[in-house]
């Protein structure tokens, strides 16, 4: 297989597995599962499987104390941005807010931007002005009903978490750890602090005995939106690059959509349609950047101007 059409293959199975997020969660609270039940088990079967991965790859477990403190840093971050997550699918509808998650690479330029003195180009301001109009459009319906600001600021509070470790993952520190290996500990770490919050809130909690088969839903949680889709995003970056496996994550919402409309009976108004794809159009132009802006000027030169006589 060509390895262009193998990295875009992998890059949409990993947006496409981590958008099933909602499909295995929802009913694991329907259930009476919290969240940091939830996350505490998805964890700790996606963590076995990451390990495996690296001891596949012949690779080791070490680490040295420079690298140690960002590692928890980085857990700690990603715990925060699954919680958040995971919480605000108890506000409103999953596809939503993983449409909202989506901003997380707006909010990389702007962190960048700001805290690193990366030019804001334009076309990303402008970006940004939609992607807020989307989500300006999916606060209030048709019929007026608003999303909860709770649920909208948990989702947000996700997004930034997940910005930051992304950038958190590039500091000079961690150069010359394998992604791989990153995501363990930060899988790890995150784990310890998810099993805190979960013994200082209502404890831990199992599936019921008579909805045993729920324990399925925690593996399947822990295998394809975690271990299944890092992998196979790790994969892709290294076939395709960076910037087409981001564009590709446009399927990470589509998903959520989709089986939220199918499994879960949630419905979209056609103001909640427009709003979805503001964001996600928005999100994709600042991920290919200026591979946008030379499209537009190759396909401008397609119509050239009439010279006047």
């Amino acid at each position: 297989m060509n390895v262009k059409v193998k990295g875009y293959i992998l890059g949409a199975i990993a947006a496409a597995s981590y958008g099933m997020n909602p499909l295995f969660a929802l009913p694991l609270y329907k259930a009476g599962l919290q969240p940091d039940s939830v996350l505490f088990f998805r964890y700790l079967c996606a963590i076995p499987v990451l390990g495996i991965m690296i001891k596949a790859r012949g690779r080791s477990f070490k680490i040295n104390k420079g690298e140690l403190f960002p590692l928890i840093v980085l857990g700690m971050l990603f715990a925060v941005s699954s919680l958040t997550l995971f919480r605000s699918y108890t506000y409103m509808d999953a596809g939503i807010a993983s449409t909202i998650l989506f901003v997380y690479p707006i909010m990389v330029a702007v962190i960048m931007a700001v805290g690193f003195k990366e030019k804001l180009t334009l076309q990303t301001i402008v970006c940004i002005v939609a992607a807020l109009g989307g989500i300006a459009l999916l606060y209030k319906g048709e019929n007026g009903v608003t999303l909860s600001p709770i649920g909208t600021f948990f989702v947000l509070l996700s997004a930034l978490s997940y910005a930051v470790y992304i950038v958190g993952i590039n500091q000079r520190r961690l150069a010359e750890v394998p992604t791989l290996k990153i995501t363990f500990y930060a899988l790890v770490f995150g784990w310890i602090v998810i099993a805190i919050s979960a013994l200082a809130g209502d404890g831990l909690q199992v599936p019921p005995r008579d909805q045993w088969y729920l324990w399925g839903n925690l593996l399947a949680l822990g295998l394809l939106p975690t271990a299944v889709s890092l992998y196979c995003t790790t994969t892709a970056i290294q076939c395709i690059g960076s910037t087409p496996t981001a564009i590709l994550g446009a399927l990470e919402p589509a998903t959520a959509i989709f089986f939220g409309i199918v499994v879960f009976g949630e419905t979209l108004t056609g103001r909640d349609i427009v709003g979805l794809l503001l964001i996600i159009l928005a999100v994709s132009i600042v991920v290919a950047g200026g591979k946008f802006t030379q499209a537009l000027v190759r396909f401008r030169k397609m119509f050239p101007r009439l010279r006047k006589k």
